[in-house]
């Protein structure tokens, strides 16, 4: 039987870019227990390690230069920083930095003279949108609305950034086009309902471009804006979300669509639109960070399913032969883990909520369970791997993760269904969950156990104070505890934007604290056991530190373990090593087994 260990220490790789000449393509690989930057000979052959950093890191390759635009922070505080990497002799050079604030890469010109990246530097809360130029000091505000702006890349010719706002709705943004040259923006999306905006995916001469969009639609679909008449329409559409990504040279579209959480991908003609192939995968899974070569022939992407932790592969266009391009080590094989079932279970108004369920192949019936909720709350779990997960179903534990309600890849109905005064139909979708547990025989509905992290452990938090006698267990990452106290402490930069989704502190703090677990702390009965990193910009370690203080007081058992390196979750793998062997031990303590 695999050990705990063995199913952390899984490895993975997932592509970034290719280099401009097309032979190598640059990798993310956890190797060494945290991202690093990789590179492989697009031909074949062994990872070459760039980066050894303590922090996970990220980069892509300039458009024409071997040289990479590297992006780091330091012990998960999010206030990212952007270097210039140079693969030949490892130098690093800074491009944007400035410890205070957070740079977010946009992407860097065709002739690589420019870069692009939001930043938050003129007050401390507003991300603005800036050009640097990579040789040089050479820096300028392109666009400046106020509020969260993204940049999404350049236009083919370097006139245009695209830029995302979000606006003051949840699940709504708007995209625009700034000049980089300077005078008025172009506002792709006017629209009245609530809708999200992708970044372009331009055609090579900068006429038109495509981008995924959900206005006035449940689902995205794929729109063509022209850039002469100044308007868009959609060209193609789908029952399930879709998204879209072009080749330097303009020759392809690859499609993706998200099926109920499993990836199907298309190749089209990015002129015609019409069909040349769909991506062969080797099973149901996920398929993400797409990158083509400059040529368009070559699309890399990572391919992951619940049975397999997730590599490079590499599919050319040209011939259909599909590959896989990185051999990530690890010590458990496809055959010792277990693949999930889809199922749909009626929540307490009849909703219908989708989950992922995996039973164990050994052991009798009836299993314990783990009930894992997602973040977010605009997230999905999706059909990917969980070493977790995946250890958990090896020994005995039933796993289900639900997409409750508000979840995203079902439509915008669906996603609004969890907003602000509708907070707690969330939390009765679990309701609805155990209910079906019980009605199956594979399942004991006296040991269910809840386990999330982020909006996922507030899930957690609030399933066991407000329906006590449901659950046997919790394990909560990095979650919140009071709603009031998160909006007041979490970064100044997210207030705003999470009040979009859970409700305004000067309008709604009533409301807040009646949904907040902190106020019912004294109705939870079950063990609860909490992991959380000090330097969380997102959710304030307080949340976890006030949650464990009044559940010790009350005499509940609570544990609490708390990363001084981490942020946002646990992204070093020795910290995992030490955190998930204890919270495994806890629950096999608290459930007897």
């Amino acid at each position: 039987m695999p050990t705990l260990a063995q199913f952390l220490e899984l490895r993975s790789a997932l592509p970034t870019s290719f280099s401009p000449d097309g032979e190598q393509v640059l990798a993310l690989s956890n190797l060494t227990g945290t991202m690093q930057l990789y590179r492989v000979a697009r031909a074949g052959g062994d990872l070459e390690q760039l980066t050894d950093y303590d922090e996970p890191v990220g980069g892509v390759y300039l458009p024409t230069r071997d040289a990479i635009v590297l992006q780091a922070d330091v012990g998960g505080n999010e206030r990212l920083q952007l270097s210039l990497f140079e693969p030949a002799t490892r130098a690093t050079t800074p491009l944007a930095h400035d410890p205070e604030h957070i740079h977010r890469y946009g992407g860097a010109s065709r002739d690589s003279r420019w870069i692009t990246y939001g930043c938050n530097k003129r007050n401390g809360v507003d991300f603005d949108v800036y050009v640097r130029a990579v040789d040089g000091d050479e820096e300028r505000l392109v666009f400046s609305l106020g509020g969260w702006c993204e940049p999404g890349g350049f236009s083919p010719d370097g006139r245009w950034i695209a830029v995302e706002h979000l606006t003051e709705k949840s699940g709504d943004n708007d995209l625009y086009l700034a000049p980089v040259d300077g005078g008025d923006a172009i506002h792709v999306s006017p629209h009245d309902d609530e809708a999200l905006f992708a970044p372009p995916s331009w055609l090579p001469d900068s006429s038109a471009f495509y981008f995924a969009t959900n206005t006035g639609r449940d689902t995205s679909a794929i729109a063509r804006y022209d850039m002469a008449t100044r308007s868009w329409e959609y060209v193609i559409e789908d029952e399930w979300d879709l998204l879209c990504h072009i080749d330097h040279a303009g020759r392809h579209l690859v499609v993706s669509a998200n099926e109920d959480g499993y990836s199907r991908v298309e190749v089209r003609d990015a002129r015609t639109l019409e069909l040349r192939a769909e991506v062969p995968l080797t099973s149901r899974g996920v398929v993400g960070m797409p990158c083509f070569s400059r040529d368009g022939r070559y699309l890399a992407y990572h391919f992951t399913s619940p049975t397999v932790p997730g590599d490079v592969w590499l599919y050319d266009i040209d011939t259909g032969d599909t590959r896989r391009l990185t051999q990530s080590p690890g010590e458990v094989g496809a055959d010792e883990m277990v693949e999930p079932e889809l199922v749909r279970f009626a929540s307490f108004d009849g909703e219908s909520i989708p989950a992922f369920v995996l039973v164990p192949k050994d052991g009798e019936p009836p299993h314990p369970v783990i009930v894992v909720v997602h973040g977010g709350p605009e997230g999905q779990t999706t059909a990917v791997f969980g070493p977790l997960m995946q250890y958990f179903a090896a020994n005995g534990y039933a796993v289900v993760a639900p997409n409750v309600r508000g979840s995203t890849g079902y439509g915008k109905r669906f996603e609004h269904l969890d907003d602000v005064y509708k907070r707690m139909d969330s939390v009765k979708d679990m309701l609805g969950l155990h209910d079906w547990l019980a009605g199956d025989v594979r399942f004991d509905e006296s040991r269910v156990v809840l386990y999330g992290g982020s909006y996922g452990g507030y899930m957690v938090l609030a399933g066991l104070a407000f329906f006590p006698e449901r659950w046997a267990a919790g394990v909560d990452i990095v979650g919140i505890s009071n709603l009031v106290t998160f909006l007041e402490n979490t970064s100044e930069w997210r207030r705003a934007f999470r009040e979009r989704e859970y409700g305004s502190l000067e309008r709604d703090r009533d409301f807040l604290l009646s949904v907040s677990p902190i106020t019912r702390v004294g109705d939870i009965r079950a063990p609860l056991f909490i992991i959380h990193g000090r330097n969380d910009p997102r959710v304030p370690v307080t949340e976890a530190e006030q949650i464990h203080r009044e559940l010790v007081s009350h005499g509940v058992r609570a544990e609490l373990l708390v990363y001084d390196d981490e942020g946002h979750g646990l992204n070093k793998l020795k910290n995992r090593l030490d955190a998930y062997p204890k919270a495994v031990a806890f629950l096999d303590e608290v459930l007897g087994r």
